[in-house]
């Protein structure tokens, strides 16, 4: 194991794209804003994971369904890289991912999705619910069963990240306010968030992490 470091880095990881033929193991590159998958020679790209399209759509196998573009039925199961912090201790770890996209429904979506995730820490495992949901539910499910003192050191525990009162995606869709540091922490209240909304730095991934993370004081915020 490397030595923890204060941010994720772009190196591949293994990703398994899984679908009514079986299995493929491609690569995965992220970059806390933006997905790239590689496999069997074809490339998608996204940045929530529901979102992910082909580069090129020419001689595009049948195999992967689109749906606006995107791919559907079908499921992703990779590994994400996060920091623990237990009492200033820092552990990197490994979130163990799984995601569901569902077919085609009546009324134009899609008829599932969400995350399933698993941490593995101190030599216990830490599992989010056998339904999947969003990457904001499936994160404090496990937050709740790390021992005291515990936390993922991630955007989604920083100071200055939010969610919009106008709705999020799944995945990746936390409003990044360090641009906005003392302006941010003034807000306690919807209304106090407007007058900021529009201003964030830029949208992030809730398990990314910069060197300008702060732990999340309760209270602050839209989302307290």
């Amino acid at each position: 194991m490397n030595p923890p470091t204060e941010k994720p880095t772009l190196e591949q990881h293994p990703f398994r794209y899984t679908d009514r033929e079986g299995s493929i193991v491609g690569t995965m590159t992220n970059d806390g804003s933006d997905i790239h998958i590689k496999m069997d020679g074809w490339e998608f790209v996204g940045k929530m994971f529901d979102d992910l399209e082909p580069v090129q759509t020419t001689g595009l196998p049948d195999r992967f369904r689109l749906h606006h573009d995107c791919l559907i039925d079908c499921n992703f199961d990779f590994t994400i890289p996060v920091l623990v912090n237990e009492r200033n201790k820092l552990s990197n770890v490994d979130l163990l991912v799984h995601f569901e996209l569902g077919k085609q429904n009546e009324r134009g979506g899609i008829d599932r999705e969400g995350f399933q995730i698993t941490l593995e820490y101190d030599s216990l495992k830490y599992a989010s619910s056998a339904k999947p949901s969003d990457m904001e539910d499936v994160l404090l499910e496990i937050q709740k069963q790390l021992p005291d003192g515990a936390f993922i050191q991630s955007c989604f525990n920083c100071l200055y990240s939010d969610y919009s009162p106008l709705g999020n995606g799944v995945f990746g869709c936390m409003m990044c306010f360090k641009n906005l540091k003392q302006e941010y922490l003034q807000v306690k209240s919807k209304e106090d968030f407007w007058p900021v909304h529009d201003h964030f730095e830029r949208q992030v991934q809730e398990t990314w992490l910069c060197d300008e993370f702060e732990r999340r004081v309760p209270g602050t915020g839209y989302r307290g």
